[in-house]
């Protein structure tokens, strides 16, 4: 799935192990991954991000100790995600990690990327692009949970900034979702937030497929400013 592929993308240089501490944390309050679900392997974890098993070790004694993750003994073992992980109150909550200033300056890094994206789509968009994105958008409409919302919602984003054929913008949108995409998801709780998303995704394929650059980017400006906004606010209404 699309959002796994982005929880366990390649981990940065700095900090490794509270970086994976963090991703996977968020990901789990959210519900990107689910509870009892298994996670892959240490020595899987190290290649699929980038790490040392030392470094994969030290992460996963941190989310064992915060009560997120269990490890089971034995053939059919592994470590799983806990019950009841999603809970708010968790020292590891996404919200207790980050400002809203920061908040603020992720948005405006997000929306940099879709909105120029989303110009030189309107420019060089095939007809098959149209149609997947289409596609995504109808998967974002039907969507009933909070994980599937975020999944569609984040194949819709990487279907645009692959559509404006630049490799390096699809690049940067798939790292970027490493962090947004856990944070979307706390948005996407909200069944007020998911229509006003969906009218936005959807006067956004009407322009691109008339090929209207500025309506567009305004669209696309929109999309990113409207998540950035929730974000902010359910920031501040967090204690």
């Amino acid at each position: 799935m699309i959002t796994h592929a982005v929880i366990f993308a390649p981990i940065g240089q700095a900090s490794r192990s509270d970086q994976i501490v963090q991703r996977l944390s968020n990901a789990i309050i959210t519900g990107l991954l689910e509870a009892n679900e298994q996670l892959p392997n240490e020595a899987d974890l190290a290649k699929m991000m980038g790490v040392s098993h030392i470094t994969i070790r030290e992460a996963l004694n941190t989310l064992r100790a915060n009560n997120l993750i269990h490890t089971v003994r034995g053939r059919n073992g592994g470590s799983f995600v806990c019950e009841n992980s999603g809970e708010f109150d968790t020292p590891l909550h996404p919200f207790k990690a980050i400002s809203s200033d920061y908040i603020s300056d992720l948005g405006e890094m997000h929306c940099a990327i879709i909105s120029h994206s989303a110009r030189l789509a309107s420019r060089r968009m095939t007809s098959a692009d149209i149609i997947r994105l289409k596609e995504f958008i109808e998967a974002l409409k039907s969507a009933a949970t909070p994980e599937l919302k975020t999944q569609a919602d984040m194949r819709c984003l990487l279907a645009l900034s692959a559509s404006s054929q630049s490799a390096r913008l699809a690049n940067q949108e798939l790292l970027l979702q490493a962090e947004w995409a856990s944070l979307v998801a706390i948005l996407y709780r909200d069944d007020v937030i998911h229509r006003e998303v969906i009218d936005v995704y959807t006067e956004l394929i009407a322009a691109l497929e008339n090929h209207e650059e500025q309506e567009a980017v305004r669209l696309a400006t929109q999309l990113i400013d409207t998540f950035t906004f929730y974000l902010i606010e359910s920031k501040l209404k967090y204690k």
